[in-house]
């Protein structure tokens, strides 16, 4: 059994769901279960009706609604009814949201779930045009987590049992398991989110559920690469990677991958493809649990952009005990994750990729410290099992950085990866000069 997720894109139009149908048929024989993302641009699409429905912008609200509906109906023809009823919900959401005039976490899960709920339907259909016996299953009756509304945890066990219980034995009347990537349910049976980007999630706990031979996420890229295409031209695809390389990267920015993909996959070892739907010959990347014997020092590099470092500083720090606690504490209240932290005596730098809560923030950590604040950085990170075997190698990055002014510098507990800050308009010479310097001759195994 094989678990194949395929994103909006490959999923936002009739010729491309043809397109994944040719694909998945072909894959039969290895008893297919799909993992669908909402098509196209759907989900913002769905929020932005909601932003109209409780900005008093009812009427606006409600046409935006029609169009999208005359979107899936017309992709969808073949289940007008279920997509019918679908949007009659949909309506009635959206006149509540204009009465209560307020978008709570709990009614953003359920506006934004429709799109996964179309999709999934809708592509099963499709399937079943194209001469397979599709069965649809909704990730809400089989994904278990907490309450905790837009980015809720699963709760795994049960999810697995629930998974295993529900899925392979379709496969005794059906070809091909579809279901919607990112939507789940609590224990109360209201529906949750996975935060966005869960359906890559979601493709890895069904493959855990099941016990998969493998998980393939389908996207529009050839896999993993060297660096960010969109900014260094020349970049190099990467056949082979090791779960905690690909992890760095996913976490650091690598935008083919939701930072929480892996962990299923990791703990059931089960290997991962990166694969292109619209070059599906191409071999994609392979993501496996071993460490990957590799001649270059650096397995790829990454990069977050619209950081904020947060820069906090305070004599009493010297030697005082709990600061630290104090300051996380203060994030953790705010409900903003840190992504790279940098210390000395007297001073904490941190970065945050989501500034909603810092005036929050700021205002509680100047209570007992000086706070500084930069806006429009970058984090930049080389990832590499070889990093930590690699005498020197911080020097030849800042000796290549030469004129380039760095904000901080963190290296991961693991050595695997060395990170920085640097301001953004600087990230495209910075990721220029590092390809340049670390790809410049390649491992004939592990790039291409």
């Amino acid at each position: 059994m094989i678990v194949m997720k395929f994103g909006g894109t490959s999923v936002a139009s009739d010729e491309s769901i043809k397109r994944v149908a040719s694909i998945v048929k072909a894959r039969l024989d290895r008893q297919p279960v799909v993992v669908v993302s909402a098509m196209g641009k759907t989900t913002d699409r769905l929020l932005a009706i909601a932003d109209d429905a409780i900005g008093g912008r009812r009427t606006q609200a409600l046409e935006s609604l029609a169009e999208l509906k005359e979107f899936h109906l017309s992709e969808g023809a073949s289940c007008g009814g279920i997509v019918e009823e679908l949007f009659h919900q949909l309506a009635e959401l959206v006149r509540g949201l204009s009465v209560l005039g307020e978008l709570t976490p709990r009614s953003i899960d359920a506006i934004s779930s429709y799109g996964e709920r179309l999709s999934s339907v809708i592509v099963a259909e499709k399937f079943a045009a194209a001469g397979m016996k599709a069965a649809h299953i909704d990730s809400r009756e089989i994904i278990r987590t907490d309450s905790r509304h837009t980015q809720a945890c699963v709760i795994f066990e049960e999810t697995y049992g629930k998974i295993a219980a529900a899925i392979p034995p379709l496969f005794d009347s059906y070809d091909v398991v579809v279901m919607g990537g990112f939507i789940a349910t609590d224990h109360a049976g209201v529906t949750t989110t996975l935060g966005r980007g869960g359906s890559d999630f979601t493709a890895s706990i069904a493959g855990a559920g099941v016990a998969a031979e493998e998980i393939q996420i389908w996207t529009d890229v050839d896999g993993l690469l060297t660096t960010d295409p969109r900014v260094v031209s020349g970049v190099h695809r990467v056949k082979v990677i090791s779960f905690n390389e690909a992890s760095e990267l996913a976490y650091f920015g690598a935008r083919v991958l939701h930072p929480s993909t892996l962990v299923p996959a990791v703990e059931k070892n089960i290997p991962v493809m990166i694969l292109n739907s619209h070059r599906p010959q191409t071999p994609g990347t392979r993501i496996v649990a071993d460490r990957v014997p590799c001649s270059n020092a650096v397995k790829a590099i990454s990069c977050k952009r619209d950081i904020t470092v947060v820069n906090i500083s305070s004599m009493r720090m010297l030697g005082a005990h709990g600061f630290l606690r104090r300051i996380f504490e203060v994030f953790d209240r705010h409900e903003t994750s840190v992504d790279m932290v940098s210390t000395s005596e007297v001073s904490v730098s941190a970065t945050i990729d989501n500034p909603k809560a810092l005036a929050g923030i700021r205002a509680e950590l100047e209570q007992c410290a000086t706070v500084e604040v930069e806006e429009h950085q970058a984090i930049v990170c080389l990832v590499g099992d070889n990093i930590r075997f690699t005498p020197g190698i911080a020097g030849r990055i800042f000796k290549t950085l030469n004129g380039i002014n760095i904000r901080m510098i963190s290296q991961g507990a693991s050595l695997r990866n060395l990170g920085f800050v640097v301001a953004e308009e600087d990230l495209e010479r910075t990721l220029a000069v590092l390809h340049s310097e670390f790809f410049e001759e390649l491992d004939p195994e592990v790039f291409d």
